[in-house]
């Protein structure tokens, strides 16, 4: 059975990219737009929406439970 290599657009900057093993940094071209996409999220300028109730009701979940010092 002969498998053919599928060929993507990187998330960061739409070049073609080879979907396979020999990707390492598969969906993204390199290393470099990995890192980029990265800060992206660390930034929240990606972020999956959600409602603002479900923020209200999860923030509560985040308290601090350590002694202060």
């Amino acid at each position: 059975m002969t498998q053919t290599t599928r060929i993507v657009a990187c998330p960061t900057c739409s070049k073609s990219v080879r979907w396979d093993d020999s990707n390492p940094d598969r969906p993204f071209c390199s290393e470099r737009c990995k890192l980029i996409d990265l800060g992206a999220w660390a930034d929240e300028s990606n972020r999956i929406p959600g409602s603002d109730m479900e923020d209200e009701l999860l923030s509560g979940d985040l308290t601090d439970d350590r002694e202060p010092t």
